[in-house]
């Protein structure tokens, strides 16, 4: 792989990530608490779910 393509990844997540705390802080204020209230195994649950589709969307796509 690339390095600029891998910067370049990385800087798109990070812009992808920031949008919502930018806009929406209160919102995303709200939103974090909910999420640490979870329980654990739903969040594993929840992890895993975002690192298979990520690796799909690789797979596919690379």
């Amino acid at each position: 792989m690339d390095f600029q393509v891998l910067m370049f990844a990385i800087g798109l997540v990070l812009v992808l990530e920031g949008v919502g705390p930018l806009i929406f802080p209160q919102k995303w204020k709200k939103y974090l608490a909910e999420v640490s209230m979870q329980n654990e195994n739903v969040l594993r649950r929840l992890g895993g779910c975002l690192v298979s589709a990520g690796i799909v969307l690789l797979i596919i796509f690379a």
